[in-house]
């Protein structure tokens, strides 16, 4: 056991100290260096998972020579383990589905620099997993922006500049309210280690003091998330964002970094706050009120886009809509079911984009729909690749979009005073969701007499193929074996409290 503690800490300086590395080396190599990093790190936290699903505990790390209250801490349980190994698969996948384009998109001079970028990105999201120090989530909240703000300009064409500047004021926005909320915590606990804020916010609340600072706190740091996040109405810079750069940035932005920020949300809830104490402040009320709405109005936005990639990502802004709504419904199966549509959105969404780019490829670089037409039969891989991320993301049984929304539907049933707008706008979404996505299969799959577009075999981009069968095959896998990782969820919330 002694070993495996060491585990989180070696896996987020292995992925920051990977990025120099790549900076001095050529592009190749440093593709292969981070490649062999990333699947490193992902082996490490399958053992971690494995040993503590076994023993059924959680522990805490103490970095350096000094304990609470003035040490730094690492902490890692099943659902953090679990987490880290799923977010270094859907990394180290997003990368190489876009090996081919990045020469397309990049300036072959920088592609170390793009590999730098992705090593900060997996070390900041694995310190958001792992840490227990609040501050220290912080610096790596603004390590994350950074290295996402870089990988949406690196491409360097006006719209990505363009887009990296908006989405960097709108994260300093949020950054800055997080930074608030933390300062008027640390002002009223006096501690940074979530355990011990977590003490004395249980002794304020049964003791009746700060009731103010402490909602203006829980209020900073949730909006502060939730912008981040791109939840509604603070999804203006997504579209872009995802839209323009890069093909692999797309993945990793839409699957990962808003999911990194959730995650550290529901430490808060659970390790700083107090599930109970949350849930009473009203600020869970909000969450819920602005899920339902992003899951309406990010569905509308996608349907009125002609653009693929751009309707890929305004589906973003819904499916974050439900993860919002899941936290937002107050109860630990609302929660299990919101971590659960982490992963599938995560799955889903790479899938998306990475497939599709094949069909963009094989209709003269065009993302409209009009040349799409027919483009399914011209890269049969990822026409299937899309059909199958469409299909999940309607909620088709097999696949893991039908699972996610099932456990929605379950954590509303449970609710009296939530489970008909629940119910309602999960029916709705779930209709737009199907009038976009099916749109776009039907476009993809719909014949072309002669077509006078070139047709892609699987056997002339082989890497790219083998990424999309392993997408497919992840989100089936999440689809037909949810129970046990159901199970996991809540253990690991278990640990949580």
């Amino acid at each position: 056991m002694d070993m495996v503690r060491n585990i989180p800490f070696f896996s987020i300086m292995l992925a920051m100290f990977s990025g120099p590395v790549c900076s001095v080396l050529p592009g190749r190599i440093a593709r292969a260096v981070n490649a062999a990093v990333i699947t490193l790190i992902m082996g490490m936290s399958a053992v971690l998972l494995h040993v503590l699903n076994i023993r059924g505990e959680s522990f805490v790390y103490m970095m350096g020579h000094f304990p609470a209250p003035w040490g730094n801490e690492i902490r890692a349980g099943v659902l953090e383990a679990g987490m880290a190994m799923f977010f270094c698969m859907v990394m180290l996948l997003s990368v190489l589905g876009g090996i081919k384009k990045l020469f397309d998109e990049v300036v072959e001079s920088k592609h170390n620099l793009y590999y730098v970028l992705v090593g900060l990105m997996l070390s900041s999201l694995l310190a958001l997993v792992y840490t227990n120090d609040l501050f220290t989530a912080y610096v790596f909240v603004e390590i994350n922006t950074i290295s996402a703000c870089g990988l949406i300009m690196i491409r360097e064409n006006g719209r990505t500049i363009e887009a990296a500047v908006r989405y960097m004021v709108m994260s300093l926005i949020g950054s800055a309210m997080i930074l608030l909320g933390i300062c008027m915590l640390y002002d009223i606990t006096g501690h940074l280690l979530m355990s011990n804020i977590r003490e004395s916010v249980i002794e304020m609340t049964s003791g009746g003091a700060y009731p103010e600072p402490l909602l203006f706190t829980i209020a900073l740091m949730s909006v502060g998330l939730a912008i981040k996040c791109a939840l509604f109405p603070f999804h203006a810079w997504l579209p872009d964002a995802y839209g323009y750069s890069t093909v692999s940035s797309a993945a990793i932005l839409s699957s990962l970094v808003s999911k990194g920020y959730i995650f550290l949300l529901i430490k808060i809830i659970y390790r700083i706050i107090g599930f109970n104490i949350y849930g009473d402040s009203g600020v869970i009320d909000v969450l819920f009120i602005f899920g339902l709405a992003g899951m309406i109005f990010g569905s509308v936005s996608a349907i009125r886009e002609n653009d693929i990639r751009r309707m890929i990502a305004y589906s973003s802004v819904a499916q974050i809509g439900y993860i919002f709504m899941g936290i937002g419904m107050g109860t630990q199966f609302g929660m299990v079911a919101a971590i659960f549509h982490m992963l599938s959105h995560a799955s889903t969404k790479s899938l998306l984009f990475i497939s599709a780019i094949g069909l963009t490829d094989v209709s003269d670089g065009s993302r409209k729909f009009e040349p799409l037409t027919g483009s399914a039969y011209r890269n049969r891989v990822a026409g299937v690749a899309f059909a199958v991320g469409a299909l999940s993301m309607v909620g088709v049984p097999l696949f893991s979009g039908f699972v996610s929304k099932l456990l929605f539907a379950e954590a509303a049933v449970s609710l009296t005073g939530r489970m008909l707008p629940a119910l309602i706008v999960l029916g709705i979404s779930t209709i737009l969701n199907a009038i976009y996505f099916m749109k776009t299969v039907i476009r993809i799959y719909t014949p072309v007499e002669n077509d006078r577009y070139p047709v892609v075999s699987m056997k002339e981009v082989p890497l790219y193929s083998v990424v999309l069968v392993a997408f497919i095959v992840l989100n089936v896998l999440l689809g037909v074996m949810s129970d046990p990782i159901v199970e996991l969820i809540r253990k690991g919330l278990d640990m949580f409290s």
